[in-house]
Formats: structure tokens, sequence, C-alpha cells
């Protein structure tokens, strides 16, 4: 079974601002680590492949510094690493970045048996890029997911919901997300951390993908950021005093005053 999983560099959110300027995220100086939930991902596809057999290639588009995040995954126990990498890539909205990496996919030795990524970036918070290549890669995605059962011609998934799960079927190939609910990320061993770190992993540009100028970066992208701004923090609190049962009485009152209730 080929397993593919697309991950994301993001930088540590504790630390990140904002360029008032270009509306783009402030990355200098910022330590940067693997997108929480795309760990997720990564875990499940080494469990699918611990019991089904088969490689994992790791895939991920970013600046050269990505690279972190792909011997990062190589150092868990992913096969192989490709970086997505080229200045004219910069920018990317979801859309552009969607086929951008699925130019990639198409470009692997070996066709995908099952994509994975996690839910969503801590960074952008879209949840979009996962339909979207599952989208242009022309395979099924159901999202959300926390188990997988696989057999020679189907998927048995059970998908997380807001009031329990809902259990599907899928032929093969199909794409997933993952939630974090689903595993934890292995910790890695010091044989494949070395190894990792002499891990060969090619770098591919637009020339080396065949794409479209007009469908990538910034100027290929539908969306733009138009502003970036820090909504205002209103300190207008008031204190309650007395029985808690009075207290209860006069916010009640408070609250229908103000239409909340």
């Amino acid at each position: 079974m080929n397993i593919v999983v697309c991950i994301k560099q993001v930088p540590d959110s504790d630390k990140v601002t904002i360029d008032r300027e270009t509306n783009r995220l402030n990355r200098a100086g910022v330590p940067s680590i693997i997108n929480p939930f795309d760990e997720n991902a990564l875990e499940m596809a080494l469990q699918l492949k611990e019991k089904h057999g088969g490689q994992i290639t790791v895939v991920t588009m970013g600046p050269p510094q990505a690279e972190e995040a792909l011997r990062s995954a190589l150092a868990v126990g992913a096969d192989k690493a490709i970086l997505i990498s080229d200045r004219k890539f910069g920018g990317a909205d979801t859309w552009a970045t969607s086929y951008t990496i699925t130019l990639a996919l198409k470009k692997l030795e070996e066709p995908a048996d099952i994509i994975l990524f996690g839910k969503q970036a801590i960074d952008g918070d879209t949840a979009q890029v996962g339909p979207g290549v599952a989208h242009f890669y022309g395979v099924p995605i159901i999202t959300l997911i926390r188990e997988i059962e696989v057999s020679d011609t189907s998927f048995k998934v059970k998908q997380v919901t807001d009031t329990g799960f809902n259990l599907w079927e899928i032929d093969r190939p199909a794409a997933f997300t993952v939630v974090k609910e689903a595993n934890e990320l292995r910790m890695p061993s010091l044989k494949k951390k070395l190894a990792a770190k002499k891990a060969e992993i090619p770098t591919w540009g637009v020339e080396d993908l065949g794409a479209e100028m007009e469908k990538i970066g910034l100027s290929g992208s539908p969306t733009k950021v138009n502003k970036v701004f820090a909504p205002p923090i209103k300190m207008n609190k008031e204190v309650l005093d007395g029985e808690p049962a009075e207290m209860v009485n006069v916010l009640l009152h408070k609250l229908r005053e103000r239409k909340v209730l």
C-alpha cells in the first residue's frame, strides 16, 4: 500500500506575529514545528504500514527550511520525503497550494492508495487543503477521521462528529483528514534520527512539476488577505456582590436587558 502524508511546517503559534504591511506571518526568529494535527496523520500512516505493509511518502510545501519537518517525519518511520519549494510558490492561498501539492503527488513513482492530512493547520485554520488536494487528485475524501480499517478494495472509517461518530465505507484510493483524538505521534529512535539526518530529500520546483504559472503563488491565488488585525479588547466588566441566588437573579436581569437571553 502506497501511503502519502501531506504535512506542513508551521511557526510556533505562541511566538508568531503579523506583518501589518504585507498581512503575512513574521517567521524570522520564530521556532518552527510540524503542524500538530499533521503528526496525527503521520502516526496513522505508521500504524497502517505496520499492519498492512507498504511505504510512506511525506510531502510538504514551503521554504527550504521546511526540510526540517520532513527529516522529523523520516526519523519516526516515514520512508521517503519530498520538498516542494520555489520562490514562485510564495504567497499561495489554499487553492493554489492544493493545486501545487497535487502536481507533486501525480509526479510520484507510484500512485497513492491513501492520502492523509491533519484536520487543519494551526496557522491558517482553514481545513481546506486536504479537500482541495483530493479534488485535484480525483479521489473522494472523508474528513475528521479517528480510525481506519483497510481491505483490498475499500476503507472503513470512523468519522468524529459533534454528537458522536459516523461509520463509512469508501472505495480505494481515497483521502482523509485525521483528528487529534486518533493517536499520539511516537518518539523517534536514535538510529532513525541519524538516518534521517543523512537522507536525501529531493526538492521540486516550478519546472520539476510543470506548474501553470497562472495557478501558483500569490498571483495564482483567487483569495487575498485584505487586512489583518487583532480584535479590540473590551474591559467593560462588572463585579456582582451578594448571595449566590441574588447574584443569579441580577445577572439574568442584566442579560435580558442586553437581549442576550
